[in-house]
């Protein structure tokens, strides 16, 4: 078994083995055809390799080339970029970029001659012309890396590189959004593939699950064994082109009744329960895997497809929930009590804040969530209970953004798929990062299956927010 994830370099040499590899393959490709081999530009790429660069980009686009040289040419163009240090890998995207972006004026002139076309096989004609115009040759550039081994998950990984850059660039941010389509059109739902993870999975699929890993850190091996037993269920979306490499994982505890306590769910002694006598499926963690994926979603589609999976496996199964995160709540209070000081509590909560004394120096409410241990003093947990819930309760239902979508980023994205706002639970989760995050409190979203459609209709259409009566009460109480 390998070395535990919490050893010096264990994340870094999954990434490190997978990166070699990648060199390795596409040099033997880019050596399959002679002549092709450009040399190793410097680092840093400057001046005079950049000039190389840029013919031997221009070869790629070289149509008359067979399929071999063609293929073997942009293994080649990878491999520089990989040998390429960061100053001198902005500067190849910037070359892509610049020196093969849309041509404006023959845009220009297409949009003129369409205006002018009297005929409708001339109007037709021109569309397409216009159409083809409106590619850039970068596009066709990158397209060709789609025929290599790893050649997909080479251009996510440069789209999450591009996202940083282009933040400050706007000449990758147009590079960055012509990736992000080609992408989306790459990792259209119809092509992915959902499958079950194991423990009897390859050892270097379970490695990647514990370095993409974003809302309940696994612990190391053990840790690991015990999400994946036989009371646990963890799905993952794959890509023909990327077989190797998760998309976005679901991690699925199945229980009798509502699970309220994530530390529960991920205790190491607790028994392995029977499925077959499980009543509730519980989606406690999902992990986006790629980063150069993002805003291209499939989340949804995930939770829908493990719950009929589910359903059809174990038929005892009667609630699909989540037991998650309110990671926005804090920053939340934060900002509330920035622009209307002294207003986030009624008048009996602050008085048995206040009756706490000398315990709570400072005596308001985020003076007291500062406070190192407070959640293990059952006087200074028990007067937070109720305004931390009525706060949060608002905060989840009543609150929106100035789009109209639901402030908290996971409540936005179960909303979106169609959950409704089930249930608070009190210290859920006393973490650092969620009581960080959240004071400790965890969500349960509920998915019914029958009325995932409406609710999800009512949220994207109307902005209404599906809520449990009980949740509803608590966020009007104030």
């Amino acid at each position: 078994m390998p070395a535990d994830p919490a050893s010096a370099g264990f994340f870094e040499g999954v990434f490190d083995r997978t990166l070699t590899n990648l060199r390795s393959a596409w040099r033997d490709i880019a050596e399959s055809a002679r002549g092709v081999l450009s040399g190793t530009p410097r680092p840093d790429l400057p001046g005079e390799d950049a000039s190389r660069l840029h013919q031997q980009m221009l070869s790629s686009l070289d149509g008359r080339a067979g399929g071999v040289t063609a293929r073997a040419r942009a293994a080649d163009l990878g491999r520089t970029y990989l040998s390429l240090d960061p100053a001198g890998r902005e500067r190849f995207l910037q070359l892509l970029a610049r020196e093969f972006d849309v041509d404006h004026d023959e845009v220009r002139r297409r949009c003129q001659t369409l205006i002018e076309a009297a005929e409708p096989a001339q109007r037709t004609a021109e569309e397409r012309a216009l159409r083809d115009a409106l590619e850039p040759p970068r596009i066709t550039l990158l397209r060709q890396f789609n025929a290599l081994p790893e050649g997909v998950k080479f251009l996510v990984d440069r789209r999450a590189e591009l996202i940083d850059l282009g933040r400050r660039d706007p000449l990758l941010s147009g590079l960055e959004e012509d990736l992000k389509r080609l992408l989306a059109n790459w990792f259209d739902i119809g092509f992915l593939e959902l499958k079950r993870i194991t423990w009897e999975s390859p050892a270097a699929l379970l490695e990647k699950l514990m370095v993409y890993e974003a809302v309940h850190e696994i612990r190391g091996w053990t840790d690991l064994k015990n999400r994946l037993e036989a009371d646990r269920r963890c799905f993952a979306f794959f890509h023909p082109r990327m077989p190797d490499e998760p998309l976005i994982f679901v991690e699925v505890a199945l229980v009798s009744g509502m699970a309220g306590n994530v530390h529960a769910l991920l205790d190491e002694a607790a028994p392995i329960g029977d499925p077959q006598a499980a009543d509730a499926a519980i989606f406690y963690s999902i992990s986006n895997c790629q980063r150069g994926l993002a805003g291209i979603s499939f989340g949804d589609f995930l939770i829908k497809r493990v719950a009929d999976a589910l359903a059809i496996e174990l038929p005892r199964l009667k609630i699909f929930a989540t037991l998650s995160p309110v990671p926005g709540f804090r920053a939340w209070l934060e900002r509330q009590d920035r622009s209307a000081p002294g207003d986030l509590l009624l008048p009996a909560e602050r008085t048995a804040i206040e009756a706490l004394g000398e315990e709570v120096p400072g005596g308001d409410l985020l003076s007291v969530l500062d406070q190192e241990g407070w959640h293990n003093d059952q006087r200074i947990a028990g007067a937070l209970r109720e305004p931390l819930l009525r706060l949060c309760a608002r905060y989840l239902v009543g609150e929106r953004a100035p789009s109209g979508r639901a402030l908290d980023p996971v409540a936005h994205f179960h909303l979106s798929n169609g959950a409704r706002v089930e249930r608070l639970n009190w210290l859920a989760d006393v973490s650092v990062k969620g009581l960080q995050q959240s004071a400790g409190i965890m969500v349960n979203y509920l998915y019914r299956l029958g009325e995932i459609e409406a609710n999800h209709e009512a949220y994207r259409g109307e902005g209404r927010v599906a809520a449990s009566s009980a949740l509803r009460n608590l966020a009007r109480s104030g």
